[in-house]
């Protein structure tokens, strides 16, 4: 069940030029799961919230992680510890995963974090492909390389692992491997729609975690449906973010 609270600020890092990592004070708002979100209240004069993605989470604690895309995110990237933010959450579906399961994890740019969640609720079990921009977005690897079995890094420009985009890595994964228990991914749209399409080639279950904008976070503003391939629609922040990829129409 979602709350609406005053978070402290426990610890503020700049984990490059582009990307802050903020842990929170959260007593009762650890999620159920990995990839549900929190919609943070960026100042005064903001109306709207910032829906971000839940990177980590311990008792009592919330970690996310975002990069600075505007005036919100630059103001939420000059909190420091002891400042607080009026935050709600957890909101809505995460990845359906069992403890310990065997995933791929795949994430591309701010659809990183996120998948730190899934690796760490897969216990080490995980494989993560990871793609940036280029070496200079990089976030989170060490991290991710403590708690999974095989980390795989890609960049647009080459300055960082294998030159090229994930899905590329996805399929090298999958030739040689495809005895996951499923498939999870996390970034933008034409990225995830790749991912999918490799992963139904080689009979791997995909679940993908959507990116929309968002305006109240709990499915009253219609602001982030999304067309499914049955022709409904439905809503990233209620339904989602995370859909069956099969669920999703990918040609709109």
């Amino acid at each position: 069940m979602p709350i609406q609270k005053l978070c402290t600020v426990a610890e503020a890092v700049r984990l490059n030029e582009f990307a802050c990592s903020l842990t929170l004070e959260a007593e009762g708002m650890e999620p159920q799961g990995p990839d549900q979100f929190v919609h943070v209240k960026c100042g005064h004069s903001r109306l709207l919230r910032r829906p971000i993605s839940i990177c980590d989470w311990g008792k009592n604690r919330l970690r996310i992680v975002f990069e600075v895309r505007g005036e919100g995110t630059e103001w939420l990237a000059r909190r420091k510890a002891g400042d607080t933010l009026d935050v709600l959450g957890p909101l809505g579906c995460g990845f359906q995963v069992e403890r310990e399961a065997r995933c791929l994890l795949v994430g591309g740019g701010i659809g990183v974090p996120p998948m730190l969640g899934c690796a760490k609720w897969t216990a080490g079990q995980s494989t993560a492909v990871l793609g940036f921009r280029s070496a200079d977005r990089a976030m989170l690897t060490e991290e991710f390389q403590k708690c999974c079995k095989d980390v795989l890094l890609c960049s647009d420009d080459g300055s960082l692992g294998q030159k090229g985009f994930v899905d590329a890595q996805v399929r090298a994964v999958l030739e040689k491997d495809k005895n996951f228990t499923a498939v999870l991914a996390c970034g933008p749209k034409p990225m995830l729609k790749n991912v999918a399409a490799v992963a139904a080639e080689y009979g791997v279950p995909c679940q993908v975690s959507m990116e929309e904008r968002m305006a109240c976070g709990v499915g009253a503003c219609l602001g982030c449906a999304i067309q499914m391939a049955d022709g409904t629609m439905k809503h990233v922040c209620k339904d989602g973010p995370v859909f069956d990829a099969e669920e999703v129409e990918w040609n709109v």
